[in-house]
């Protein structure tokens, strides 16, 4: 099957289990993902057919909005040969009515598997714990971990492998990327530096437990101000927004006078002194102002740009869109490795 071949007998090891945080599983655990990520792109590629979740119904829970989630989720279960229901804000009102738990219990007597995409982890944990389904989590205000396997086979499809390799998180580090990010490498044994200020470095809880991870893997975890010294000699280099729009104007002021140092542009990827680092994002980006978002960042603050310059973002040391369609094969894994019949 081409570079990726899984070892069905660790892939055993996720049937039943939820998906609710990268830590919840070993370095084997998360490498096997990573190569059935693989194995499952190549055969999409190949039009050959993988429907191990045939005739499965799957809710989709988004409390939150989403574009990448919610389409690689649609596509995943329907290439899986699973039918999806999609439950947006307007649909599902956790603890209104209903609380959490009884809300999991009808959904997964209803349901074989349930996406949760919201703001409280707890909640996530919430309905694993009372569905009797594989739970997977989209995204809450802790952990990313959907997008965690997709960065990391990303990584590992653009060099090859994730051995002795460097990234580079530079910009707000105290979100939920930032934290994932940091853990998820400390535990593949990939070395991870953060640049940020340091009032927006990782908390202090997080990078406790990365620190712990590292020590068992060979990560080398470097948390700094230093921008030179962060992304000398990185592979990889990745950012996120700087804030939301809800945020005051205030904030974003004082967030973007800190940040605009830790732009990724031009002049950043000269210093890595590495011609082949790549970029990574994992969407949206504000590198322009064509869109409305990006108009009102211009109309406010004037900048045409923030954490990514457009020429970065469009150059070839960009693997932004690569990375995107990864979520799609990243969920398909983790969809099929913990409820599909692949066995």
């Amino acid at each position: 099957m081409g570079a990726y071949t899984t070892n069905l007998k660790k892939l055993q090891s996720f049937k039943g289990k939820s998906f609710l945080k990268t830590c919840d599983f070993s370095l084997d655990e998360l490498v096997t993902l990573i190569d059935f990520t693989g194995e499952l792109k190549e055969k999409k590629k190949r039009g050959i057919p993988h429907p191990y979740l045939k005739g499965k119904n799957i809710a989709l829970l988004f409390e939150k909005p989403s574009t990448r989630t919610r389409a690689a989720f649609s596509v995943a279960a329907n290439d899986l040969g699973a039918f999806p229901e999609h439950f947006g804000q307007g649909d599902i009102h956790l603890g209104v009515k209903e609380s959490t738990e009884d809300t999991a219990k009808v959904l997964g007597s209803m349901y074989d598997g349930i996406e949760f995409r919201g703001h409280h982890q707890s909640d996530v944990e919430n309905i694993a714990q009372h569905a009797n389904v594989p739970v997977w989590n989209g995204l809450t205000n802790e952990w990313h971990p959907t997008q965690m396997v997709a960065d990391f086979y990303t990584l590992k499809e653009s060099l090859g492998t994730l051995q002795g390799k460097t990234l580079t998180y530079v910009g707000d580090a105290r979100n939920n990327v930032a934290h994932d990010l940091l853990v998820t490498g400390a535990i593949l044994g990939v070395n991870i530096h953060i640049a940020a200020p340091e009032s927006l470095f990782p908390h202090q809880d997080i990078q406790k437990l990365a620190e712990t991870y590292a020590l068992q893997s060979g990560s080398q975890i470097l948390i700094t101000d230093n921008i030179q010294q962060a992304v000398y000699k990185t592979d990889a280099i990745y950012t996120d927004v700087w804030f939301s729009m809800g945020e005051d104007e205030s904030v974003q002021t004082q967030r973007i006078n800190d940040l605009l140092p830790y732009q990724i542009n031009e002049a950043m990827l000269v210093n890595t002194m590495n011609p082949n680092v790549i970029v990574m994002h994992c969407l949206p980006a504000f590198h322009d102002v064509h869109t409305e978002v990006g108009q009102q960042i211009y109309k406010t603050h004037g900048l045409t740009e923030m954490e990514i310059t457009d020429a970065v973002f469009k150059g070839k040391h960009s693997v932004v869109f690569e990375q995107a369609e990864n979520r799609l094969h990243s969920i398909k894994a983790i969809m099929a490795g913990t409820l599909g019949d692949i066995f």
